[in-house]
């Protein structure tokens, strides 16, 4: 069985879904209405929605013949987590490389001019 995290990851590894999502981001929207900007089948739509609903990345409302989709951010929640792990990690690296580029100058007072 595959985890949450991975699910979403999958889901938006694919630029298609991202700019389905960026969209959906603005209000909801029709499969037409999100399908516009694509060359392609309406059933490539579809099987993009499937994977983002799948993921939990949106939700498909019904009301008489219109379906419009939503975003379900929740699920990025998680990403964004898994994410700040990293970025931690980079600011403290970055942090340490200043510190030692720092410590070189003072060790150099009138800086490389090489």
């Amino acid at each position: 069985m595959t985890d949450h995290l991975s699910t979403t990851l999958s889901a938006l590894a694919d630029p298609t879904r991202r700019g389905i999502l960026a969209r959906l981001s603005l209000g909801e929207a029709t499969v037409s209405e999100l399908a516009e900007p694509y060359d392609m089948s309406m059933a490539a739509v579809s099987k993009h929605l499937k994977v983002l609903e799948k993921a939990g990345l949106i939700s498909r409302g019904k009301e008489a013949q219109w379906r419009p989709c939503r975003l379900e951010a929740a699920p990025m929640a998680e990403v964004a987590d898994w994410v700040e792990n990293y970025r931690r990690f980079w600011d403290e690296s970055l942090d340490r490389l200043g510190d030692y580029l720092a410590e070189l100058q003072k060790g150099d007072p009138g800086g490389s001019r090489n």
